[in-house]
Parts: structure tokens; sequence; C-alpha cells
């Protein structure tokens, strides 16, 4: 290899670094929001989160709203898509602290399994049930992804929860909230793609 090439393979590799570099640095900043409605005018939301923090939430324009709602394990089918929030066993399992069965409308949202940060190794598996089998423990879940599967087990202490549509007219002050990825914005404000209330899991 000639030195003229060495040195333009070079210069090539390193603007492909740049431009990366750069790319990551003009992507927006995503966060996740778990907090309490202190005023609502939408779109603007005014929200404290868990650690007494104020926010300022822009709702985005005709994000869906939804009301988390009690569901119970017979809820859950054959074919269900669901986020199961979980701690992992020695065995390799999962064991469930809350499950989400989403709307058909949102089956493949966020498909996969990833850390979580409801307490430390605690998990996120957003999947399809394939197949569930009762034990003495309560009931494992064999859930499958893309790139994967994993057993979950459900026991009578875990939080199973649906969405139930709603509007944003139905947002009001001293609700939880909670929004998986808002934007930040250069001004500091949080705009929010979709928005989830309710008393029953969306803190997790």
């Amino acid at each position: 290899m000639t030195m003229m090439t060495r040195r333009t393979l070079g210069a090539s590799a390193a603007a492909l670094l740049f431009a990366a570099s750069f790319a990551a640095a003009q992507a927006p900043q995503m966060v996740r929001v778990r907090a309490t409605l202190e005023n609502v005018s939408v779109p603007m939301l005014t929200a404290k989160s868990r650690d007494g923090a104020e926010m300022k939430i822009k709702l985005a324009d005709n994000a869906p709203v939804n009301e988390v709602v009690q569901a119970s394990l017979a809820d859950i089918k054959d074919n269900s898509y669901i986020a199961v929030t979980a701690m992992p066993q020695p065995d390799g399992s999962q064991k469930a602290v809350a499950i989400l069965i989403f709307p058909e409308a949102m089956r493949g949202v966020a498909e996969g399994h990833r850390p979580w940060d409801l307490e430390p190794s605690s998990t996120m598996t957003n999947a399809t049930v394939a197949e569930q089998v009762k034990s003495t423990d309560g009931q494992t879940l064999t859930v499958k992804y893309k790139d994967g599967d994993k057993k979950i087990l459900v026991t009578p202490a875990t939080i199973i929860v649906t969405y139930k549509k709603s509007a944003a007219s139905d947002l009001k002050a001293g609700q939880k909230i909670f929004v998986a990825a808002a934007k930040k914005l250069d001004d500091g404000t949080l705009e929010a793609p979709n928005v989830a209330y309710g008393d029953v899991g969306v803190w997790r």
C-alpha cells in the first residue's frame, strides 16, 4: 500500500469518525419522565419529578394519551404483545414486577430486551407471548422478540395493567404520568410524543 493510499484511507476514517461524532452531538437528548402533573394547559404541562424537579412538557401534535388501568393475568393471551418490568433470576428467567398489555395498535413498540431503571439490575422486555405454563410459583410465560426469547415468572405480586385510550383533555393536576422517551428541546422543555397517566403502573 502506498503512502498516499494510507493517507487517503486515514483521512477518510477520520472524516467518518468526525461525522459520527457530530451526528451524536446533534442527536436530541431523550428523557424518561415519571412525574406528577401540577398544571395542565394543553399542549403545555407542568409536572414535578420524583426528585422534586419541575418539568415543562409540551405534548407533540396528535400525541396519544392513554390511561393506565388495572388488568389481570387472564387478560394475557397467547400472542399478546406485552412490556415486562422484571428482575433477573439465578436460573436466567425474569421475575415480573409489572406487566403492561399493549393494545393491538401498539404491537412492536420498542421490541426487545434491555436494562431498565426501576431499580439496580432491573430489565424491560417488550415481546410477544408464545407460551403460558402454570406452576406452583405462579405462571411462566415464554415471550419472544426479534433477537431472542425470555422466560417470565408471573407471581400474585406482579402488577398487571393495560392502556385505555384517553385524550389530552382528561389530563388533570395531581395525576401521575409516564413518558418513555421525551425529547429535550434547546430551551429545556421536554416534547412528549405520547403520555400515559394513572395511579397503577405508570411509575414502572
